[in-house]
């Protein structure tokens, strides 16, 4: 199976991830944005754009690698990685879907004042990213409109990183 760990840029995905990792047994962290990366070195370059998620060979090779990696391995792949865009949701989880693969959709919420805060004192990426700064509105759309019909929201707004994790385990059935 897959949990797919969504929310915006800064929402703690990948902290949340490597705790979960430690919460179910023989689980795997699948970082979907290497494939992004990957695909921004193919030279000559492919079309401009200011996500790769954009590049449809993005999507479809997170679909192929998550398969072909649970396949390999079986257990469960967690991919923490922000979806914003429906129609790209939609083409994701149809791919695993017709894959007959499960997927668990969890979204890391927080309010905005507290999304904003984490991002000041992100020491890693540095305070204020302006890329994750950038991605707090579409957020909020996407959470105000379709990724509560598809996913299970999981507000961390007042939680630590391991009562997440806890709690992201718990919407995954494990």
């Amino acid at each position: 199976m897959i949990v797919w760990i969504n929310g915006t840029h800064g929402a703690g995905k990948t902290t949340t991830a490597a705790l979960v990792q430690q919460l179910i047994p023989g689980s795997r962290v699948f970082d979907a944005e290497k494939v992004g990366e990957t695909l921004m070195d193919i030279s000559p370059g492919l079309p401009a754009t200011d996500n790769f998620q954009h590049w449809p060979p993005w999507r479809s090779l997170v679909v192929e690698t998550a398969r072909e990696v649970l396949e390999y391995t079986g257990g469960t792949l967690i991919i923490p990685m922000t979806v914003l865009v429906e129609a790209y949701w939609r083409e994701i989880s149809s791919g695993l879907a017709g894959y007959g693969i499960p997927v668990k959709h969890v979204v890391l919420h927080a309010d905005t004042g507290t999304l904003r805060s984490r991002i000041a004192g992100d020491l890693v990426l540095g305070p204020n990213s302006p890329f994750r700064l950038k991605h707090l509105e579409p957020y909020a759309q996407a959470a105000g409109t379709w990724l509560p019909r598809v996913a299970e929201l999981v507000d961390t707004t007042h939680l630590t990183p391991s009562e997440t994790a806890r709690r992201v385990v718990d919407a995954a059935g494990r």
